[in-house]
């Protein structure tokens, strides 16, 4: 399904440093979100800033993330409190030919609303498969039932994909004009994540095969094309 809208571009959102890098549009947010899985939720308790790094997902018009239910942080973010929700790349080192001008590459989302506990049981059972068929295709039908105390015992939180903006540099480096004539290397050192050979459980009964998904985890990458 095609997203359904565009960001809503206010003044908190709208990005003012070197603004043609800014994207507001949501095939590029979707891209960069899907690409991701761990994220950093910020808000206020008490007169004190916190940002907590939390895994997510994204179904729809929304993103989610959860744990346990004692958690403080998910508490706060359900009551009503503002949230900025922040998902970043970092894809490169850009070298230039002086140390001012070195950047780097790397892709970004921010978005900013109020988070929504997921009450309904089957909605969480349902958010829960989308989080784990997210990575992995298939598992969840491979997974014993999740019991109602666990059930129970888990919060979710959604947030929707309404206000905020995207922020992406590529490219190499931009370096004063006299500076290319200098006998200095520059350009750009990819960094990607890397995902690493399956580990079995010590505990792993004889005989398991390792499942062909865990072939197919692919977090970090830039959208092809």
């Amino acid at each position: 399904m095609p997203p359904s809208f565009n960001l809503r571009v206010t003044e908190r959102s709208k990005v003012k440093r070197v603004p043609k890098r800014a994207a507001y549009d949501r095939a590029t947010v979707d891209a960069i979100l899907d690409s991701g899985l761990l994220c950093h939720v910020g808000y206020v308790i008490d007169g004190t800033p916190y940002v907590t790094a939390t895994c997510y997902w994204r179904h729809g018009d929304r993103v989610y993330w959860h744990g346990s239910a004692a958690s403080r942080m998910l508490r706060t973010v359900t009551s009503g409190v503002p949230v900025c929700f922040s998902v970043s790349h970092l894809d490169g080192l850009v070298m230039a030919r002086s140390g001012f001008h070195h950047s780097v590459n790397y892709r970004g989302v921010t978005l900013f609303g109020e988070a929504v506990m997921i009450e309904d049981p089957a909605e969480k059972l349902a958010t829960l498969k989308d989080f784990t068929d997210r990575l992995t295709p298939g598992r969840w039908e491979e997974l014993r039932e999740t019991t109602d105390q666990e059930l129970k015992g888990t919060t979710i939180c959604a947030l929707t994909i309404d206000e905020g903006s995207a922020k992406v540099r590529t490219g190499g480096p931009l370096d004063d004009a006299p500076d290319y004539d200098l006998n200095i290397w520059a350009g750009v050192v990819p960094i990607t994540t890397v995902v690493g050979e399956p580990v079995a459980d010590d505990r792993l009964k004889p005989g398991i095969p390792e499942p062909d998904y865990l072939r197919r985890i692919s977090i970090g990458a830039p959208p092809r094309g």
